[in-house]
Order: structure tokens, then sequence, then C-alpha cells
């Protein structure tokens, strides 16, 4: 039995079928090339790249230098996404992407900061996006959130804007704020009182921590700060035995995705990479994207890679981490407890 359970995982029809859960997926960094040059053609701006050239523009290569390098990739994408009409369809687009990779549940994040140089607000371009979250699920069999992120390198005062979104728009689809970027230079505790006024408002929390080399630290103090989860984490694996058990007592989730963790040189081969280790010890780790569109992939890559790497990771494993993802999302109890019985029901058919 168990060696047909194996075959099972490692068949990509397989890993098509499996109902997933996202928790750490980039607007800007996940869009379709076919909906880059409806952007453009939207914004007004004449293309004339050829497909290569603009996925040359806008993926990052498999021997990126480190994060700095990866995160260049965002700056070709940025300009077509500053009209209300444009988010809108970026968010449905990356929804709709997920649909097809049959992810049943997904947090897209996004800086709306970054969305503002054309007289968008705010709370126009949150606004938007949850917009294309709303349509998206209209047409899909999928249920998609949105979380505000904040970059790093921006002021604190500029950060302090964020949070009257939350008082702002009180629609279901916001669910969370999450913290981004460079990680080195700007590390988490630059921002204990900004956190700190963000749990105030009830609003959940992930961090980005962890994804560099030495800065295992971020994650210690993103958990002491209200983080139930972790952007990445991979330095998890640098922690000691006490700090680890915490994380599994407190059911803190590591967003990890495999093909962006490498390309942004937080581990360089697989024998560091530290998935199948932190997962054995009953460390919540889950799978994730990142950045479909950078990183050229999608949920079902991630899963074959997992398989590929790890032969002895089963089905019965794959089904386990969706419901670590469940038990993290930024949802009700009711929702949760739907996800988990509809995800139990599907992976056992699968078995069958």
């Amino acid at each position: 039995m168990k060696k047909k359970r194996e075959k099972l995982v490692l068949k990509s029809e397989i890993i098509a079928q499996m109902p997933k859960v996202e928790l750490h997926c980039h607007l800007d960094g996940s869009l379709s090339l076919s909906v880059i040059k409806e952007l453009a053609k939207n914004a007004g701006i004449h293309m004339t790249m050829s497909d290569e050239e603009i996925l040359e523009k806008a993926q990052a290569p498999e021997n990126t230098k480190n994060l700095l390098e990866y995160l260049q990739r965002f700056d070709f994408v940025l300009p077509l996404l500053q009209t209300y009409k444009n988010l809108e369809l970026a968010a449905y687009d990356v929804v709709r992407q997920a649909a097809n990779d049959n992810i049943k549940y997904i947090e897209i994040r996004f800086a709306p900061s970054q969305h503002l140089l054309e007289n968008l607000t705010l709370e126009e371009a949150v606004e938007a996006v949850i917009a294309g979250l709303s349509r998206a699920e209209n047409d899909f069999d999928i249920r998609a959130n949105a979380l505000v992120c904040g970059l790093k390198q921006e002021p604190i005062q500029k950060l302090q804007k964020l949070l009257p979104l939350f008082d702002k728009i009180p629609d279901e689809h916001l669910v969370g704020f999450d913290m981004a970027g460079d990680e080195l230079n700007y590390p988490q505790e630059k921002f204990v009182d900004l956190i700190h006024d963000v749990k105030i408002k009830g609003v959940n929390v992930t961090l980005h921590a962890g994804e560099c080399p030495a800065c295992e630290q971020n994650i210690l103090d993103s958990i002491a700060m209200g983080a139930s989860r972790i952007g990445h984490g991979i330095m998890t694996k640098n922690l000691s035995e006490v700090e680890q058990k915490m994380m599994i007592e407190k059911q803190i989730v590591l967003e990890m995705a495999p093909t962006s963790n490498f390309q942004t040189k937080a581990v360089t081969e697989l024998a560091q990479y530290p998935f199948k280790e932190l997962y054995d010890k009953g460390i919540h780790v889950t799978l994730n994207t990142d950045n479909r569109m950078v990183s050229a992939t999608n949920l079902s890559k991630e899963y074959e890679k997992i398989s590929a790497w790890y032969p002895d990771f089963l089905l019965s494993d794959f089904e386990k981490i969706n419901h670590y993802a469940i038990d993290g999302a930024f949802i009700g109890q009711e929702e949760k407890e739907e996800l988990h019985q509809r995800f139990t029901k599907e992976y056992k058919k699968i078995s069958e």
C-alpha cells in the first residue's frame, strides 16, 4: 500500500488534483504574461518587446545573486499597476491562475503605497484589489483574501498611514498585515511600535523574516511582536531546540517557497534546505509560490519539487501541510472548519 501511495504523490497529474491552500503570494510578482500585455495596453504603454523580452524583464534568473537582485524584477511591472482598473484586473488574474492550480483558498499581499503614481489613494488601491478578488471568487471555485504589505525601506511615518485602512475598509476580504523588503538592512526590531499599533487594532500579522543567511533573530523578534506566521523563515533551522519547540507550541506557520528561497540565496544547495527537517520536527511548514511570474512557477510545480527532493513525502504529508495552512489562514473558525472537512474528504478520494 505504501508503494502505491508513493507513486501517487510523485505523479504530476495527482498533484494537479490535490486541493491546495496558498498563504504567501505577492500580487505584483505573480502576473501572467497575457495580463502584463493587457495592463500595458490599458496604461497606454506601447510595448514593442517580444514575449521572450518581457519575460526576461519580469522573471528572475535561476542564478540570481541575492534577494535585492530578485526584488529588482518588480520595477518592471509597477508602472502598469497605477490605476483602479489595472489593479482590479491584476488581482483577478492572480486568483484565476491560483484556481487553475486547484487552490481553494489564497491570500494575496501587496503594498498599496506602490500604486499611487496616478493619484489613487491608499484606500482606492486596496478597494481595487478587493474588487478583483471578489470578481474572481464569483467565476472560480476559490476563496481569496488580501493582505496589506508595508515595505521595510519606507519611513515609519509613511508606514503608519497604512493602519487607518483597516478602519476605513471593513470588507471581509482585508484580513491581515505584512512587512516585506530588505530584511538584512532593516531588521524587525525597527518596527516594534508599528506592529504594536497594528495588533492593537486586532489585525492578523505575518512578517517576512529569516529569509537571509544569519538573520534568524528576526524570526524570534517577529513572534515576540505578535506574528502568527513567518514569511519564508528559512533560518528557523538555526534556532535552538527550545526555540523551535516554542514555535511548535505557538503553532507558528512558516510560509516557505522553494523556488524563491533558492533564487534569493536564502539557501544555495538542497542539503541546506530545511523544509523536510522542520516538517519532521513538527513545525508547521507550508508551501507557497511567493511570486508566480518572477520565479516562473505555480503551486503545483512547488509540490512537484518537494516530491522529487523528498521521495518519502507522501500524499498524506501534503494533506497535513494544507491543514497547517488552513489553521494559519486569516479567516474565522467556522470557515477553517469547512475547509478542513473539505480537504479531508478530497484527499481521501484521491488516495482511494
